[in-house]
């Protein structure tokens, strides 16, 4: 699978760019952080997440797993999700 590090910073030109990316064969695409995960990296990462498509593989430079990234940037703890009874 052919990778591509992306460094654009708006959000639509990262959609841009992996987008073009994508139609040239790639899909593996690595986002440079430039908010060490914060909020713009997370916007960023789920307009490339959406161009990208569900087949591809995105994630954010020094990111073990695609839930890394909103876990470390607000440290706010998940909800759990409870059944109904």
């Amino acid at each position: 699978m052919n990778s591509a590090y992306v460094t654009a910073r708006r959000p639509a030109d990262v959609a841009r760019e992996v987008e073009s990316l994508r139609n040239a064969g790639c899909g593996r695409f690595i986002l440079r952080k430039l908010d060490g995960g914060a909020t713009i990296d997370l916007e960023r990462l789920g307009a490339a997440r959406y161009a990208a498509g569900l087949q591809a593989e995105v994630e954010l430079e020094g990111q073990s797993s695609p839930g890394d990234a909103a876990s470390e940037s607000d440290g706010v703890a998940e909800p759990e999700v409870v059944g109904a009874r």
